[in-house]
């Protein structure tokens, strides 16, 4: 199945599209289903989708929250992807503590990826089927912390991260693409014009996952969307 791609004129337009869909989604899922289970995306992008989320008309009570990656450092540190969700979104929503799934950053990769993984566990063998996971991309191609050259252990649904990325360690913990693949629905959030060329690669270009991660992401049996900004799609149709 072809992706959906979406182009907005800018990041406010893309958030609210983004925002709107998180709801429809989320309805979709606590009509058919009874609960609502959505992984996250760090990064500065979806930021404003979240706060538009504060007074959406959804069932919080029935919602499990997770992340898509995660990076090894305390919760007080700013790149703490936890922390940016719940000081703009979670905190403001009646969504129950024990419904909301962090990773354990303050461990160290492998034991936080082996705490996460049984986590996952607990709402599937061997993980649950996502109703939606967002997803973000770096200007080289990354999505959560599968980045270029990176190896991927396919069987497993949770691993460490300890590469060095743009010349500094990068120690993480993310989802493998079987369990994104998963899901029901993905849904990339992409804005600026520094992720043009990339795009434009990662969707019109030959298939090289090891050096776009991004390309690794095709959902088996899913709805794949891309929302971008007018900055990122640029080059789309170039």
């Amino acid at each position: 199945m072809n992706p959906d791609i979406q182009i907005f004129k800018d990041l406010p337009a893309l958030s609210q599209a983004a925002s709107q869909l998180f709801i429809d989604c989320a309805n979709q899922a606590l009509a058919e289903r009874g609960q609502f289970l959505v992984a996250l995306s760090g990064g500065g992008t979806p930021t404003a989708t979240y706060r538009l989320l504060v007074d959406a008309p959804i069932d919080w009570l029935r919602v499990h929250v997770f992340w898509g990656d995660e990076r090894c450092v305390p919760v007080s540190d700013p790149g703490n992807s936890y922390a940016q969700a719940r000081d703009v979104l979670l905190a403001h929503v009646p969504i129950p503590a024990e419904n909301i799934h962090r990773v354990e950053s303050e461990l160290e990769p492998a034991a936080a990826a082996r705490a996460y993984a049984a986590t996952l566990r607990g709402f599937g063998s061997p993980w649950p089927r996502f109703d939606l996971i967002l997803l973000g991309m770096g200007d080289d191609g990354h999505t959560a912390s599968l980045f270029p050259g990176s190896p991927v252990d396919e069987a497993e649904p949770v691993i460490a991260v300890t590469a060095h990325y743009q010349d500094r360690p990068a120690n993480r913990v993310s989802l493998t693409p079987r369990v994104i693949n998963d899901a029901r629905q993905v849904v990339f959030l992409v804005s600026g014009q520094s992720k043009s060329e990339t795009l434009a690669s990662v969707l019109n270009g030959d298939y090289h996952p090891d050096v776009l991660p991004a390309q690794r992401i095709r959902p088996s049996d899913g709805i794949l969307t891309w929302l971008v900004d007018a900055a990122a799609g640029s080059k789309l149709n170039s």
